[in-house]
């Protein structure tokens, strides 16, 4: 009895000491700091507050033309002797296009150029005639009805020489007009005659557009025309040229609204000096009616579906959810203006990165850090 009254204290003071080891344990591991969860993300999960200029305004689509164009119509009607240019070359103002057959054109210029000379011959010669009978009259040399005769001779040479100058310009002209020129420098765009037709007045010839300017013909809702001024400037993008913007500035506005559509016609005078651009293009674009320079961000780093606007931040590592305040939105670049909440250079988080729960360590990985494609 006495040995088993032995070992029982000593089994005891075991138990108490294995108790008193785990209550240790369980302290110091509490005592260990707790490591914040981590995560890698790609440079497209990533984007940075930048200065820049946004624009806002209404958005407008049509069709672009040339500014300056001309189709070229026959005036003389004959034969087409010879056409000196084709579709797509480029022209001088006053060149010679084309050249229809003048000979019986030149036969009566030759001979109302004949006539005029002849009039105007008659015409000086009553001149003189008068002025000879008018110093005679004064000495009381001749009657009053031989000054009169002189006096009406004059006139009708005179109306004569009027005439033959009459005929002659138009002869002239119907010769001018046998040879077919640009009217501007340009562009054929058409050509519709060949050597050998025969033309009457009215036939179209050539077409010539002037690619140095082209117009851009679009439409606004009316309830938007108070945000269209002239000259305001637009951007726009065109088919075939899916990556650059041009730019043009608002040249005239409709006065009248389209019945059935509730749209104004408006029309964007738009420099093409390097010929980029060429009739036909279908354009997208904006009149930038609002104007300004700010702290800018994509529409992807702006979470939206809260009550107020926040950004995913991600500062000394670490991601961290901002409020901010936004101004213009700018529908081309896709971006915001912030006004407040986040400063230039500020690094914030985008698409799938978004999603991060905010105290989260973010590791941003270099391209060379990704894996090789297989």
């Amino acid at each position: 009895m006495k040995g088993f009254n032995t070992r029982l204290p000593l089994v005891g003071m075991a138990m108490v000491a294995l108790s008193v080891a785990a209550c240790k344990g369980k302290e110091a591991e509490s005592a260990t700091p707790t490591t914040p969860p981590s995560v890698a993300i790609g440079p497209e999960n990533i984007a940075v507050v930048t200065e820049g200029e946004l624009s806002a305004g209404p958005a407008i689509s049509g069709a672009l033309g040339p500014e300056r164009e001309a189709t070229l119509r026959a005036q003389v009607p004959g034969a087409v002797m010879k056409v000196n240019v084709d579709q797509g070359m480029r022209v001088r103002a006053g060149q010679s296009l084309a050249q229809i057959d003048d000979r019986t054109l030149r036969d009566a210029f030759l001979s109302a150029r004949s006539g005029f000379n002849t009039a105007q011959n008659a015409a000086e010669r009553a001149k003189r005639d008068l002025e000879r009978m008018e110093r005679l009259a004064q000495a009381g040399a001749i009657a009053e009805r031989d000054l009169e005769q002189a006096r009406l001779s004059n006139a009708g040479s005179t109306s004569q020489l009027a005439d033959a100058q009459a005929r002659l310009t138009m002869a002239q002209k119907q010769l001018d007009d046998a040879q077919i020129r640009a009217p501007f420098a340009g562009v054929v765009s058409i050509r519709s005659v060949s050597e050998g037709d025969v033309v009457s007045p009215g036939t179209a010839l050539f077409s010539i557009v002037d690619p140095a300017s082209m117009r851009f013909e679009a439409s606004v809702p009316a309830a938007q025309l108070s945000q269209v001024k002239i000259g305001a400037p637009v951007t726009f993008t065109v088919s075939g040229y899916p990556d650059r913007r041009f730019n043009g500035r608002v040249a005239r506005i409709n006065p009248t609204v389209e019945a059935g559509t509730g749209q104004v016609r408006i029309v964007v005078s738009v420099p093409n000096t390097s010929s980029n651009l060429v009739s036909g293009l279908f354009a997208d674009g904006r009149i930038a009616t609002e104007r300004r320079k700010g702290m800018t961000s994509p529409y992807a780093a702006v979470d939206m579906r809260g009550l107020k606007p926040t950004v995913l931040r991600l500062k000394g590592g670490v991601a961290e959810r901002v409020e901010v305040q936004l101004g213009v939105r700018d529908e081309d670049l896709e971006r915001y203006e912030i006004l407040s909440g986040v400063a230039a250079g500020d690094t914030l988080l985008i698409g799938a990165a978004q999603g991060i729960t905010p105290g989260t360590v973010v590791r941003v990985s270099s391209p060379s850090d990704q894996p090789p494609a297989k």
